[in-house]
Formats: structure tokens, C-alpha cells, sequence
């Protein structure tokens, strides 16, 4: 579930990166601190009195900055190599970035600025490119921006700024401001002439006449200044270098300065609110069931369990229906999250996929394609820049947080990949503060992001985002490149051409001693094959107008065949992904296919994570490669040179029914007769409540969940204790709680969504509180919401199959199956598999909601309910895809649990810190997190992982996992020993048990000393005895 921790939660903690080591301290950036006319000030000024002023991190002790001189020198600590005042044409804008040493009491501080000039001074008698500026001796200049001593003087940092034109003979301008480099503040001063002037400038009171010139042009001036300087910068084209194969370029300076990244340590609440995952009070009986004269019914149930033994399905992704949802389900628009950025589409739109931050809150959050995570920089980080920032995080840069002995066995609370880095940037000189993302084509495994110079605009470049892709592209319409990267270019060698001299590579060595490639394929014949520039340690500069492709893609380090893999499928590109499948007996398959962009003839290359690894198929194997990445959450992603793969599931769970079941026994069905006897007892006792009050709590998950527990019930009692008559008449009364909300007659009744395309709790509207019903209204656990309401469906139709075609029943579960695993792409009303992800082999809980560290599930076992419940539909209906389809989904999920989620000691995926956590706690994209948004006790971390306890539950929790579970955390030496555990989570434990020692299970809950506070709303002692009754042989 998506719940928030009742921790207090603390501030953001800044992790500097130094090569693989990360310390976790308070850090914040350092603005210029000071007031231009002062030589001294504190560090920790207010924002936008001298300066930006410090942006996250607990207050910074005071520092006191002692300037003898208050100037930025570009010599010989320059930002960029050469020109760091660039040569630039009328209508360009440039940012000039300042470097300033300055000593203080910590020792050496260094402070950055940035002044943007639009439109520079030209005189006939003057070099192109013309600036006077202030330093410690008076004015100097003029300054010529080319040449190889160009910008090499002092400049002023600020101070009060004149500008006066005398024309002769008529015209006279004069305009004034504050030229205040480090102040945060912007201001211009003109000059104009049409004739032979003399220009007078005044700095800090110096004044300075220019000498006269045959002709000037009209000159703006701003200025601004940052904290983190932008590195864009522009050349023309004729200054381009060109170079030969092999060719080296050097950065001639270097950025000197840590890589400061965010590793979040605490939990983000939005839209989660902090209930437990089950009601705490049950509302008990208060009168004796009465049961019902079975002669009144034309039929009383089945007599005997329904169990598939094998199914033939060549094509298990077919429409489950296509109709509108049921018409007392009514239609809305006006969801509380607009669709920002997406551009129109006939596909409904995703809302709990990979790339959701591009259009959640302020587009700038990570996202995670796995091993590389992209995110628009938007102007901020490292380089400033307004592209697309690109990293890929090393297992030796994970941050691990400290163990907290009370809840973790492992060796660490948590771990997290580092937040920020931009280690390369595809971007474009025509990208600016007015830049605007839209996202289009939105599926079910990628996403088109385009970046606009400005709102209206055509795109500049367009991102394919695709899962496992294994560069990361950039398609540029007639921009001027920009490559950057906040660790620092060392050099840019020229690698030449590949693929047939379509392609172009070079090979750029970062400060942080990895090596990124860069393959350039030009969509026109025209490009000047080596014109990409290395004009500074940030900043890598191609020609203008360029059209075509840009990729990078990282060396794994150590790596001497990596190159040559890269360079064989360099040129092409992954637009999308489709998936087929089939079931032939009891083994599954399916096949994920990309389209292709680029040059056809490359074969595509693409990550795999370890789950695919372990089920390729013979020829999808052939086709493995040694190029292997770590991912953040997911282990080492392995590299595969083909355009589709099949993977192979040869053990499916079609055994499965509604009864205890295990991977060795199969179905039990048959139990001893003191097991029935118990079991009716428990049975009679728990229909006895109030059904109608527990299913209609204004929940719609709780409700859910109570429909699941009396479902399970009068399955128990009528197939596995032969108690028909008890069964039926629970049946009835069960039947009347589902028509309730059938009839969406609920307190809080559901909507359909036609905005985002979803049927959703209406109880978020018209307020703020997203996290309303566990998030439902913005597509939080609706996996686990509705697949309880599916499964308690499957055992109604089951009980009684009359029901399935009465009224809108059948209409109603459909809907919500289509909700959270529609299996087409073309349902005019629901998007394709909202919940599971067939990339990652297991769910997505979190909606549309924005997260620093992407999408999480804290509950892996209430996703394998949710498949479980579609298996049973679809068997109970007749739908023989469906049927098939969820045992393939239950086999893949098994799998990928027990690689990222389900720790057993020889798990060799995760860091070995966390493999003695066992349950990997809240799994994001970014991060693992040993805890729950309920809570932080072990029964609450564990437990949520196991709850339900199903017959699936023994095909993601093997009995060795559990046993090493229970060894360390609720055995009698563990760290909370399970008789320590009071109220619920008791019962889920000791039915957790059951999968390793049911006999033990059994004993306690038939023993003298159960109690029934020790069952939460879900959970029933019927089930619980027939469960471990029938994996104990009891």
C-alpha cells in the first residue's frame, strides 16, 4: 500500500559523490554572498537581498567572507576554456560565467556568476566582439573575444553601473542600472548611436570614457546571477574544430568543484495517508445465523473444487471487453491532475508508468528507465542547463542508510541511488528558461518527451523513452547541440565513423573517470562529419540546424569489448515496445518486440534485468552480450543485441484454485474430519456478523477486503468442510453486500474518470486531500483495491454461476479488471496494464502523484492477489485468455519477487546490506526503503508482504524465504518474537508460518489459546484453519 510512516520526517540530506564514495551531510549552494559595495558579509544572507540565498539544508553556520577586492577573474580559474566571453551575433544571447576565489575563515571560497548580454557592441574600427569592464586598477579594455588571449583581464562583480552616449551629431542616449553580477538582481543599460560617438561608463564611481568609433549598434546589457552557473554556451559554426580520426581534445581547464546529489532519506507522503491496511475493530456477531431452507434453492453450489489441470491459449492479450463502463457508474472530467504536457492521443493515457514525472508537478523528477535515469534539468543542477540530464548510478554510489536494530536484520535501514547527476545532457543552445516538455504517444512501456524552446513551439529534440533502452537519444529538428556534463569533460576524442559512415562517434572521459559514448547520425548528407567541439570541461558544441540523432550510452568500467557492442547497434533506436503471449499446457511465454527508429539494419540493443536473464529463450540467449550496468533497484542489467525477446515461463501455477495450495502438494482439497469440524464451527461463528456493516465502510479498499474474507468463507464451507447449507446462506448475504456496490450505492461511489480514463473513488473531488481512500482517486492501489472485489466475484460466480449474468455484475467486475489489467491498448476507455509493469515483472501502487525516486509498491503480496483474482475470473467466466494470462503474470511475478522484493539468504540482486532485511520493505525505482508508510515495526514491514494468505502466497514466499523470515525476526530469539505481536498482524504471522511448519500454525488457532483479536477485517479463523489444515495434512 501507499501509505506515509509515522516518522518524523527529516530535511533532505545532500550526498557529495567523490569518484564511488558517498557521504551522507547537510550541504546547500554557495550564491555570492556579499553586497556589491561591502568587503564583507555572512554566508547565510536571506534570499534576494544578496543573493539567491541558500536553497534546502538545515541553517548554515556563519561565515565570514573577507574580499580585499571585489572582482571575478577569469584567469586562472575560468569556467570555460577559451572565450568565456563569446563571440556572438546580433539577436543571440550569451551567458558570460565569472569565477571568484575569495579567502575567508574557513579558508578559500570560490563563487560563480553569470552575466547574459544580448546583441554586443560592434564598431568598424573594433574587433567583432567588444567589453570594458571595471577591475582593481580602473577600466580595462577593450576586450577582444578572439584571438587565444581572449577574456583573460579581471572583470567587475558588481556595482553600480552608467552608461552615457554623446552622438554626434544629434542623437544621445542615456540609460543606468545596477550592474550587479552577484546580487541576484537584473537590470540593462543601452547605448545607442547612428553616428561617431564617445561612450563614458562609470563603475563604483570610476568613470572611463570608450574612445570613438566610425559606427555603433544598439547594445543590451543584462545581468543576472546564479548559484550554480549555466555552462551553455554558443560559438558559430566557423569555430567549430574539426578533427581527425583519433583526434584527442583536452579540456584546457577543469571544473573544480563536488558533485553535490540528493539521496532522500525520508519518506514522501503526498496522497498516502497513515491507516493501517486492515480495520482494527470487527464488528462482531450479535444474533445466530439462521440458516436458510435449502428446498427454497434451485441450487446450492458445487460440490467439488474447480482446478484447471492445462490450457492452450495462443493469444492471451485480447480485449476483455470494450463497452462503456455500467451506466450507473457516472462519467466526470474534471479530475484534480491535469494532464500537463501530454499531447492529444486515441490510446487512454498511463498513469502509473515509468515516466509519470515528466507530467506530475514540476516535470523536473528522475526517471528510471533502467540502468539509466533521465530528467529534464529545467535550469537547475550541476550544469544549469534546460536539457534532458542523463546518469547511471554504480553500485559502489548507492547510499545505505544506518541499521536501526528494532526493525532491521540486515545491515541497513535502507538504499537509495543519489539524486542530481548529470553526467551527460543532450541539449541545445536554443534551450532556455522558456523552454516547455510535452510528452506524446504515451504506452504501456515508453514515452516520446519533447522539449520546446518555448511554449508553441516545434520541438527541439524529442526523447524516445523506452524501457532497457541502452542509449539514450536525442532526435534534434534544427537545433545547435549542446552536450554537458556536471562532472567534467577531461577530453573528446574523435572516433570516427561507424556503420557504414552513417554514424559518427566520439568518446568523451569524464572527471569521474567514466567514459560516456557519443554516436551522432545526421539525417542529411550535408553534415560536416567532425564538427562536434569540446569548448570547455562542460560543454560540448555541435553545428547549428543540426537534423538526426544524438546518442549516449556508458562503458561499464573495465570493459574492453564494450565499445565494439555499442558501435554494432549505434544509429538505431527503440520508439516502442508490444507484447504477445501464450499458454500451452502448463508453461507460458511472451515476447517483447520494439519498433525501430533510426537505421534499420542495426539490431537494437537492449537491457535486460536479472528476472529476464533467468527465463530467455534459447534464441533470445544467443544473442547476449557482455555489456552489463548496474540498475539502482534491480540489480545488473545485462545488455542483448535483437529487436525482440521471448521469455519463458516453464512452471505455471494452473493447478491453482480456491483452495490451500502449494508448488508440492498442488490443490488440497480433502482434510480430516476434526479439521471440518473446526472449521464449521468457525464458519457458522463468523457469517454470524454483521456482512453488511464490514463490507460498507466508506473504504472501498476495506470493503474490498471484507467482501474477499466472507467470499473465502462460504468457498471453505461449502467445498472443503462440505457445510452447503452454512455456504449458501452466507452466499446470499454475500451477495447483498456485493450489490451495493454494484449498484455504486456506497457512501463514497465510484466515477468514471474520463480525463485520464479510470474508474476511481469519487472521494477526492473537490478538495485536497489526495490521499482519500489510500489515493484511489488518483490511481494509487487500485490493483489491491479492486482485485479483492474480482477474487469475491470469482467465488460468487463460482458458488452460483447464474449471478454472473444477472443485472450488470458481470459488466461491473469487468470494468475493474480493465481498470488495473486491461490487456489491449486500443479500449476506448482504459489504458493498457495500468498496475503491472511486464518490463519489471511486478506492479506500480503509486498514481499520479510526482516522486523524487519514482514509482513504489510497499505491498507485494496484495499484487499477487490482484493477479490471483484475475486467474479465477477468468477461469470462473470463461475467459480462457484471462485465465491463462494470470497464471503467466503470477509465474513472472514469482520470479521478480524473489529477485528485488522476497530476500532469501542466497539473493545475490540486491546489496548484500539489505538481503538480511528479507522483505525489501517500500521498493521505488530509486530506492528500497525497510519500512512502511504505517508504521515501523517488523510485523508491519514483514507482514504487508504477506497479507493476504492465499494459495498463491506458498508461489512468491517459499518455504525457505519464510523459514529465514521467521529465524529472524518472530522466532523466539528473533527481533520481535511473534508472541510479542498483539491485535492482526498476530494471525497474518502464524499463517505465514503455516508455509514452513503448518502444523505449528494449526495448533494455534485451534488451540485454547486463539483469540479472535488476533484476525484483522481480512483475514477469517475459517480460512486460516483450512489453510494450514491443508498444507499440515492436518
Amino acid at each position: 500500500m501507499n501509505r506515509p510512516s509515522l516518522r518524523l520526517r527529516a530535511s533532505h540530506l545532500v550526498s557529495l559523490i567523490a569518484f564511488s564514495q558517498i557521504q551522507l551531510i547537510a550541504a546547500y549552494p554557495h550564491p555570492i554572498p556579499y553586497p556589491n559595495s561591502s568587503s564583507s558579509a555572512l554566508h547565510n544572507q536571506p534570499a534576494n537581498q544578496y543573493g539567491r540565498g541558500r536553497v534546502n539544508g538545515p541553517p548554515a553556520p556563519a561565515l565570514t567572507i573577507t574580499a580585499t577586492a571585489i572582482t571575478a577573474q577569469t584567469t586562472p580559474e575560468p569556467w570555460h576554456s577559451l572565450n568565456a566571453i563569446q563571440q556572438i551575433g546580433d539577436g543571440q544571447i550569451q551567458e558570460i560565467v565569472w569565477t571568484e576565489v575569495l579567502s575567508s575563515s574557513r579558508g578559500p571560497e570560490k563563487f560563480y556568476s553569470t552575466t547574459t548580454i544580448t546583441n554586443e557592441m560592434t564598431s568598424g574600427s573594433w574587433p567583432a566582439s567588444i567589453l570594458w569592464a571595471h577591475g582593481p586598477s580602473g577600466w580595462q579594455g577593450p576586450w577582444s573575444t578572439t584571438g587565444a588571449n581572449a577574456a583573460t583581464q579581471s572583470s567587475a562583480v558588481g556595482g553600480t553601473f552608467s552608461a552615457s552616449t554623446t552622438s554626434t551629431p544629434s542623437s544621445s542616449s542615456t540609460t543606468s542600472g545596477s550592474l550587479a553580477l552577484g546580487s541576484g538582481a537584473s537590470s540593462s543599460a543601452q547605448s545607442t548611436s547612428t553616428a561617431a560617438s564617445t561612450s563614458t561608463f562609470s563603475f563604483d564611481g570610476v568613470s572611463s570614457s570608450l574612445p570613438p568609433a566610425s559606427t555603433a549598434t544598439a547594445t543590451s546589457i543584462s545581468s543576472t546571477s546564479s548559484a550554480v552557473p549555466p555552462a551553455r554556451t554558443s560559438v558559430p559554426d566557423s569555430s567549430l574544430t574539426s578533427l581527425t580520426t583519433s583526434a584527442v581534445q583536452s579540456a584546457t581547464t577543469t571544473l573544480d568543484r563536488t558533485t553535490s546529489t540528493v539521496v532522500i532519506t525520508s519518506l514522501e507522503t503526498a496522497g498516502n495517508p497513515s491507516s493501517q491496511p486492515f480495520q482494527t475493530s470487527i464488528a462482531n456477531a450479535t444474533s445466530t445465523l439462521s440458516l436458510l431452507d435449502t428446498s427454497t434453492l434451485s441450487s446450492i453450489g458445487p460440490i467439488s473444487t474447480t482446478s484447471a489441470t492445462t490450457i492452450d491459449a495462443s493469444n492471451i492479450f485480447q480485449a476483455i471487453a470494450t463497452d462503456a463502463p455500467p451506466s450507473q457508474v457516472t462519467s466526470r472530467g474534471d479530475h484534480p491532475v491535469p494532464t500537463l504536457g501530454i499531447q492529444g492521443q486515441t490510446e487512454r493515457l498511463e498513469t502509473n508508468k515509468f515516466y509519470a514525472n515528466f507530467y506530475l508537478g514540476d516535470q523536473a523528477a528522475g526517471t528510471w528507465t533502467h540502468p539509466y535515469s533521465v530528467s529534464w534539468s529545467k535550469g537547475a543542477g550541476e550544469t544549469g542547463s534546460w536539457g534532458l540530464a542523463v546518469s547511471q548510478i554504480e553500485r559502489s554510489q548507492l547510499a545505505e542508510g544506518a541499521k536501526d536494530p528494532s526493525k532491521d536484520a540486515g545491515d541497513a535501514s535502507f538504499f537509495a541511488g543519489p539524486l542530481g547527476l548529470q553526467s551527460m545532457v543532450l541539449s541545445a543552445t536554443e534551450l532556455a528558461k522558456s523552454t516547455t516538455l510535452t510528452t506524446d504517444t504515451l504506452t504501456g512501456f515508453s514515452v516520446n518527451v519533447n522539449l520546446l524552446a518555448n511554449a508553441g513551439a516545434e520541438p527541439a529534440i524529442t526523447y524516445p523513452m523506452v524501457q532497457g533502452m541502452a542509449f539514450v537519444t536525442g532526435l534534434y529538428h534544427g537545433a545547435t547541440p549542446l552536450l554537458e556534463s556536471g562532472s567534467g569533460i577531461t577530453s573528446l576524442t574523435y572516433a570516427g565513423a561507424v556503420v557504414n559512415g552513417q554514424t559518427f562517434k566520439y568518446r568523451a572521459a569524464l572527471s569521474d573517470s567514466s567514459t560516456w559514448l557519443i554516436y551522432i547520425t545526421p539525417s542529411t548528407t550535408s553534415y560536416q562529419t567532425n564538427s562536434f567541439t569540446l569548448l570547455s570541461s562542460g560543454v560540448i558544441q555541435g553545428p547549428s540546424g543540426f537534423g538526426g540523432s544524438i546518442q549516449v550510452a556508458k562503458v561499464p568500467g573495465g570493459s574492453t569489448s564494450a565499445e565494439s557492442v555499442y558501435d554494432a547497434s549505434a544509429g538505431a533506436y527503440p520508439t516502442t515496445t508490444t507484447i504477445s503471449g501464450a499458454v500451452q499446457g502448463t508453461s507460458g511465454s511472451y515476447t517483447l518486440s520494439w519498433s525501430k527508429g533510426g537505421i534499420q539494419s542495426q539490431k537494437l540493443l537492449m537491457f535486460a534485468l536479472p528476472h529476464h536473464v533467468d527465463t530467455l529463450s534459447p534464441s533470445t540467449a544467443s544473442s547476449t552480450t557482455s555489456v552489463q550496468l548496474w540498475t539502482t533497484t534491480k540489480g545488473l542489467a545485462t545488455a542483448i543485441a535483437a529487436d525482440s525477446w521471448t521469455l519463458q515461463e516453464p512452471s505455471l501455477p494452473i493447478s491453482m484454485s480456491f483452495a490451500p495450495w502449494s508448488p508440492a502438494l498442488g490443490s488440497v482439497t480433502t482434510l480430516s474430519s476434526s479439521a471440518k469440524q473446526a472449521i464449521n464451527a468457525a464458519a457458522f461463528s463468523e457469517l454470524s456478523q454483521d456482512i453488511s456493516q464490514q463490507t460498507n465502510s466508506g473504504s472501498i479498499y476495506y470493503d474490498g477486503k471484507a467482501l474477499a474474507k466472507f467470499a473465502t468463507i462460504c468457498y471453505t464451507a461449502n467445498n472443503l468442510a462440505g457445510n452447503a447449507t452454512l455456504a449458501a446462506t452466507g452466499r446470499v448475504l454475500l451477495e447483498q453486500a456485493f450489490a451495493l456496490h454494484v449498484s455504486n450505492q456506497m457512501p463514497t461511489p465510484i466515477v468514471y474518470d474520463s480525463l485520464w480514463g479510470g474508474a476511481v473513488s469519487s472521494a477526492s473531488y473537490g478538495n485536497d486531500n489526495s490521499g482519500a481512500d489510500f489515493g484511489n482517486t488518483y490511481y494509487n492501489d487500485h490493483h489491491f483495491h479492486y482485485g479483492y472485489f474480482v477474487y469475491a466475484a470469482s467465488v460468487i460466480g463460482y458458488l452460483r454461476p447464474e449471478w454472473l449474468n444477472e443485472g450488470t455484475n458481470k459488466a461491473w467486475v469487468n470494468m475493474l479488471v480493465r481498470d488495473y489489467a486491461n490487456p489491449i491498448s486500443n479500449d476506448p476507455y482504459f489504458p493498457f496494464q495500468r498496475m503491472f509493469d511486464w518490463y519489471h515483472g511486478h506492479s506500480w501502487a503509486h498514481g499520479l502523484i510526482e516522486t523524487a525516486d519514482g514509482k513504489d509498491q510497499e505491498s507485494s503480496s496484495e499484487d499477487s492477489m490482484s493477479l490471483f483474482a484475475i486467474k479465477m475470473w477468468g477461469q470462473i467466466t470463461g475467459d480462457t485468455n484471462m485465465e491463462a494470462r494470470g497464471n503467466l503474470m503470477l509465474a513472472v511475478q514469482a520470479r521478480s519477487l524473489q529477485n528485488y522484493y522476497l530476500l532469501a539468504n542466497d539473493n545475490t540482486v540486491q546489496p548484500p546490506a539489505a538481503v538480511g532485511n528479507k522483505a525489501v520493505g517500500i521498493l521505488f525505482e530509486n530506492k528500497a526503503d525497510h519500512t512502511t508508510y504505517f508504521g515501523t515495526v517488523p510485523e508491519y514491514i514483514e507482514g504487508i508482504h504477506m497479507l493476504p494468505l492465499m494459495p498463491f502466497s506458498t508461489l512468491t514466499r517459499t518455504p525457505t524465504f519464510a523459514q529465514e523470515e521467521w529465524n529472524s525476526y518472530f522466532a523466539s530469539s528473533g527481533i520481535k518474537p511473534v508472541t510479542q505481536v498483539t491485535g492482526g498482524w498476530r494471525g497474518i504471522l502464524v499463517a505465514n508460518q503455516a508455509i514452513f511448519d503448518p502444523v505449528t500454525a494449526y495448533g494455534f488457532f485451534s488451540g485454547g489459546g486463539f483469540e479472535e483479536g488476533f484476525l484483522d477485517n481480512g483475514a477469517s479463523l475459517t480460512w486460516y484453519l483450512a489453510w494450514c489444515a491443508g498444507l499440515g495434512g492436518v
